[in-house]
């Protein structure tokens, strides 16, 4: 069951999702010397983000951050490029403490799936940020998502549906620009996080919201497995609650 929060705005959205995961990130460290993370990218991490590089409390070189996805082919100096986007709003204000690990899509996807298989395999993910897409997709995991592999990382094909929110969100100048395939964490893999901190805003993610949490779990609307998981917690705003029964 998911632990769901309405907050009135995104400014406190960021504040309070960063708020949480920065706790776990010291509790971790407290209980066993070092953190893994997983970190997210998109509109719906700005404000996070943005608060949690400030959390007090943190060792941040006693922390090892995983990257969700990544679109396969795409440069790094390109401005939708998820590794620039960690880089620059991640670990850049934190002076480069954390070991990071990103997914590089410009080379061989199956080969660095293997490569990120084998840095992830039998690590403890304290705790995971992401969002919803539009299409209520997992990171990049799309309808109709592969609920059963156990590979932490998979090479995926990006629907139509989140193809036109990476456009429509202005990372292209055009829908034919957006990469038609990615390098995507796995839901088995998310799912064995110790706890998800979803951040979710804009009318734009209603209807996934009352998909992922109010419809049944099913794989058309992957995010719905979150209803599977024992510490997943929704911060979500008016607007993108407000077509939730319980809201």
């Amino acid at each position: 069951m998911v632990d769901i929060r309405i907050v009135p705005d995104k400014a406190t959205l960021g504040a309070r999702a960063a708020a949480l995961g920065a706790q776990a990130i010291r509790e971790a460290q407290s209980r066993f010397g070092h953190a893994n993370i997983i970190v997210a990218t998109g509109a719906s991490q700005f404000e996070l983000l943005q608060n949690l590089v400030a959390a007090e409390g943190i060792d941040w070189s006693k922390v090892t951050a995983f990257h969700l996805d990544e679109y396969a082919g795409l440069s790094e100096e390109h401005p939708a490029s998820f590794r620039r986007y960690l880089r620059l709003r991640f670990m850049t204000p934190l002076g480069n403490a954390p070991a990071f690990v990103p997914v590089d899509g410009e080379g061989d996807p199956q080969a660095e799936t293997t490569r990120l298989n084998g840095l992830i395999a039998g690590k403890r993910i304290d705790v995971c940020f992401a969002g919803i897409g539009e299409n209520c997709h997992i990171a990049f995991n799309d309808p109709p998502a592969d609920f059963d592999t156990e590979q932490p990382y998979i090479v995926v094909t990006l629907d139509e549906g989140c193809r036109r929110q990476q456009f429509g969100e202005g990372w292209f100048p055009t829908l034919d620009a957006v990469p038609e395939r990615a390098i995507s964490m796995s839901v088995r893999q998310i799912l064995k996080s110790e706890l998800i901190v979803l951040s979710v805003s804009d009318e734009r993610k209603a209807q996934a919201a009352r998909d992922a949490l109010e419809g049944p779990v099913s794989n058309l609307h992957p995010a719905s497995i979150l209803q599977t998981h024992a510490n997943t917690v929704l911060f979500i705003d008016p607007p993108a609650a407000s077509l939730l029964k319980s809201a």
